[in-house]
């Protein structure tokens, strides 16, 4: 009964974990995948991960008080886990979105269609293509090792410290925004110079429209300059996973 009963604990807290991690991690919580593949996928996970990690407690002088702090210690710290992972998973999309308003599209929207919520048409496909090469790169072994490091670092039942979480999260918000100002830097180095050029020409000729001018230049020159960062992406996933090693508090 008492092995029973400390199993049962360890599959809850396990089960915890892992239910607040995919709900906010990137890829697994896409609503594109049906609930019932989620729920089956986090099931067999809890299964796995408490067959092979033992609890950091003894069960027997445990109280329900403490049973639901563990338990709320877990979702928090697979909480933060996940928040970490998304927030340096966005930096593709942000370096879209700062683009996209150097373009003039910042009113532009379209339906996202892994999250069924709007987004910015040029972020949009930039995460998209990010995504592909994130997954083609195997990618969604890291969730799972990160997963599996995190049951190292803090055993099933540990409470987290929530000022390292809190630190966690903080640096990857930075970290996201320094890597999307980066990516987008060239972008921005551009549409500089086209602002220099364009006010050059307006002093030239001062009756050229250069407002109307300025809209398909800006476009075009968005597109040019996408189509050539494409291959920063595929850099990026490979910085990705250092990132996470550096940011994530296992």
């Amino acid at each position: 009964m008492e092995f029973m009963i400390e199993k049962l604990l360890g599959f809850v807290l396990v089960l915890t974990r892992l239910s607040a991690f995919f709900l906010v991690a990137p890829v697994f919580s896409w609503k594109t995948i049906p609930v019932r593949v989620k729920a089956a996928f986090v099931l067999l996970m809890s299964i796995f991960f408490v067959t092979i990690n033992p609890l950091s407690f003894n069960t027997t002088n445990i109280s329900v008080l403490e049973s639901i702090f563990l338990i709320v210690s877990e979702s928090i710290y697979g909480l933060a886990l996940g928040i970490i992972f998304v927030l340096v998973f966005s930096a593709v999309k942000v370096s879209g979105r700062i683009v996209e308003r150097q373009m003039g599209m910042a009113m532009a929207e379209t339906l996202d269609p892994l999250t069924e919520e709007r987004a910015q048409p040029l972020g949009n496909l930039l995460e998209i293509i990010f995504i592909l090469l994130f997954l083609t790169a195997n990618g969604h072994h890291l969730l799972l090792l990160v997963v599996s490091h995190s049951y190292q670092a803090f055993p099933i039942g540990t409470v987290p410290t929530i000022s390292v979480l809190s630190e966690g999260v903080l640096s990857a918000g930075s970290a996201m925004l320094v890597a999307a100002l980066r990516l987008a830097a060239p972008m921005l180095a551009a549409f500089l110079l086209l602002l220099v050029i364009l006010a050059v020409f307006a002093r030239i000729m001062p009756n050229m429209n250069i407002l109307f001018i300025s809209f398909p230049l800006r476009i075009g020159l968005g597109l040019l300059m996408a189509a050539m960062f494409l291959p920063f992406i595929n850099s990026f996933v490979g910085e990705f996973s250092d990132w996470m090693g550096e940011l994530l508090p296992l």
